[in-house]
C-alpha cells in the first residue's frame, strides 16, 4: 500500500508541476485578438497589455494640429492603434515585466511581424519612451519627426510631462 500512495504522490507532483510549467509559459506570451483601450495599452482575454518603451497621449489629452487647431490626439492615438491591429490578426505579445499597477508590459507584434510599438512611433501616434525603452524607438521618432507624423504635425506636451500636470 505504502507503494501505491508513493506512485500517486510521483503522478500528484509530475502533474502539478507540469501544470505550473505550462502556466509559466503562458505568462510568457500572450496571442489573440486585442481590444484597444488606449494608444499604449491593449487587452488581450482579459489581460491589460502595456506597450512596452513608448508612450501615447491619453485619452483625454489634445495637441494641436500644423494650423493651430485643437484635437483630441489621445483619441486619435487609439483610433489609429485600432485600426492598425485589425489588419492583421492575431496580435502577439512577449512578456517583458509588469508595471506598477500590475499590468503585462510587452513587445507585440502583428500577424504578419509588424511590431505594435514602433508603427505607433513611426507614425507620429506615441513617442519612444527612453526612459524604458533605452532609445530603441529613436529613429522611429525622429522620422515621424522628419514628416510632420501624427502629433509631430503641430504642437503637444509629452504624454508623461501631461500627466504630471507640467504643461
Amino acid at each position: 500500500m505504502t507503494g501505491d500512495r508513493e506512485e500517486r504522490l510521483l503522478r500528484l507532483s509530475i502533474f502539478v508541476a507540469a501544470l505550473f510549467v505550462s502556466a509559466s509559459a503562458h505568462a510568457q506570451s500572450l496571442v489573440g485578438r486585442a481590444s484597444v483601450i488606449d494608444g499604449d495599452t491593449i487587452e488581450i482575454a482579459g489581460e491589460r497589455i502595456r506597450l512596452r518603451g513608448v508612450d501615447a497621449p491619453e485619452s483625454g489629452q489634445r495637441c494641436q494640429d500644423k494650423s493651430g487647431r485643437e484635437y483630441r490626439c489621445g483619441q486619435v492615438a487609439a483610433n489609429a492603434l485600432d485600426a492598425f491591429l485589425a489588419q492583421s490578426r492575431p496580435v502577439s505579445c512577449s512578456f517583458v515585466e509588469r508595471d506598477r499597477y500590475r499590468r503585462f508590459v510587452g513587445d507585440c507584434y502583428r500577424a504578419d511581424g509588424k511590431s505594435v510599438a514602433a508603427w505607433m512611433v513611426r507614425n507620429g501616434h506615441a513617442l519612444d519612451w527612453p526612459r524604458y525603452s533605452r532609445g530603441a524607438y529613436a529613429a522611429d521618432q525622429s522620422e515621424a519627426r522628419r514628416v510632420g507624423a501624427g502629433m509631430w504635425q503641430g504642437r503637444f506636451v509629452e504624454p508623461w510631462e501631461w500627466r504630471r500636470g507640467a504643461w
